[in-house]
């Protein structure tokens, strides 16, 4: 007979893997959303096993939770921030970035209630900054493509709880411009917990030593963390940084590690692929090139090959041409001239606008940034390069097993070039190499 304590503590279990999903999903989570009792409930647990597993801090307020990650690599631009859905989702820039960085500051020092067209006026007097003049950032609320951006920035602010929408319409202000006036309340508290960095950013200085820092550099020292040099800070930090990567990214490879991480995985390996599996209830899989922690209900991912429509059909196909290739890849001219064979081919399943003239570079774009972000393949100036991923999308035959089909994802799959969708399809997730 099951004893109740069990089942009381199976279910805490189970709860805890939901709010830690829920966090890794967004890791900013209001009092409206659904999972935000589940995660007040368990916050000391996750607070604690977050900071031993990762590094990342759990804020637990009365109306948000606020999980500060850190990210495992700052040079990774393929996951920016959108804002919207379908056909009229927004993709962020280094412009829109530094837009909303700009807005961050100004609504710290500003009201608890603001307008669309104030904000705009305040970016306009901020670009005049030498330091921002000097790099082309340009903002006026006379040009159209301006506002467009300022409300994108906006949308997103809307979307984390930041701003409050009390009148107007961002429609109105963008064909109207100041006349058509948006009213906002400001909320501070959640305003004061969007910022995540290790130390602040006044702290890292411009002047002196510092003065030929680049923005890669900047950004690493705004997460750089105190490790102590000893064999258990050490292997702490590497614990954490390793974590971060499975926890964050598609595909971890083995030739991406450095030499301390790979020996810490060498010894750690299983064990923390053990605690994270029942942590997050994601299964590690661990092949030749890498490993991954594959998600069975696809509920983490930013980022996915849609099952269906003109873009999935394309991104399918786009996987399954450069699987086929060798090393070197291919051009981008080559990509786009497989999408402008494939416009003829499959004009009768595709929507119109994909299949007009001048479609092609567009909809390659597209594709490989899709491809990029999942690490299916690389960019390298005007090739575009496979990843051992990206064999998962290899048209074969069904073979008998042997040993290049211990290569990571790069197994002999089925006769729809898919991958595996649930973890029965999927090797021993604990296999050695």
């Amino acid at each position: 007979m099951i004893e109740l304590s069990d089942a009381l503590e199976r279910q805490r279990l189970e709860e805890q893997r939901r709010a830690l999903r829920a966090l890794l999903a967004r890791p900013l989570i209001r009092a409206d959303d659904s999972a935000f009792p589940l995660v007040r409930r368990h916050a000391a647990p996750l607070r604690d096993w977050l900071a031993r597993e990762t590094g990342w801090h759990l804020q637990s307020e009365r109306d948000f939770v606020r999980l500060h990650k850190r990210p495992a690599d700052s040079r990774d631009a393929t996951r920016p921030a959108r804002v919207g859905r379908g056909t009229q989702r927004k993709t962020f820039n280094r412009r829109r970035y530094a837009l909303f960085c700009l807005l961050l500051a100004d609504l710290e020092r500003g009201d608890t209630q603001i307008t669309l067209g104030r904000l705009g006026e305040g970016l306009g007097q901020a670009v005049n900054d030498p330091a921002l003049a000097e790099r082309d950032l340009a903002f006026s609320l006379d040009h159209q493509e301006a506002r467009r951006d300022l409300v994108v920035v906006v949308r997103l602010l809307l979307e984390l709880g930041v701003l409050d929408r009390v009148a107007g319409d961002e429609e109105h202000f963008l064909r109207r411009g100041p006349e058509g006036d948006v009213l906002y309340d400001v909320d501070r508290r959640v305003l004061s917990a969007l910022l995540v960095t290790a130390r602040g950013p006044s702290l890292v200085a411009l002047n002196g030593a510092d003065r030929e820092l680049d923005l890669e550099a900047r950004l690493n020292a705004l997460a750089e963390t105190f490790v102590p040099d000893t064999p258990d800070g050490r292997n702490r930090e590497l614990r954490h940084r390793l974590a971060r990567r499975l926890l964050d990214d598609p595909v971890v490879y083995w030739q991406e590690l450095d030499e301390d991480e790979a020996a810490y995985l060498a010894n750690q390996r299983g064990v923390m692929l053990r605690r994270l599996q029942q942590a997050t209830g994601l299964i590690p899989e661990v092949r030749a090139e890498g490993m991954a922690l594959v998600d069975p209900d696809g509920e983490l991912t930013d980022e996915k090959i849609p099952a269906e429509g003109t873009e999935g059909h394309l991104a399918l196909l786009m996987a399954e041409r450069l699987a086929a290739v060798g090393p070197d890849g291919v051009s981008l001219d080559e990509a786009e001239a497989w999408i402008q064979g494939w416009q003829g081919e499959y004009r009768r399943y595709w929507r119109k606008a994909a299949c007009e003239p001048g479609a092609a570079p567009g909809l390659c774009r597209q594709t490989l940034a899709r491809l990029e972000a999942l690490r299916l393949v690389a960019r390298r100036g005007e090739r575009v390069l496979p990843l051992p991923a990206l064999g998962r999308f290899r048209v074969q035959p069904a073979a008998t097993p042997d040993a290049d089909s211990e290569r990571l994802f790069g197994q002999p799959t089925r006769q729809s070039g898919r991958p595996p969708s649930k973890p029965s399809d999927l090797a021993d997730p604990l296999s050695d190499e």
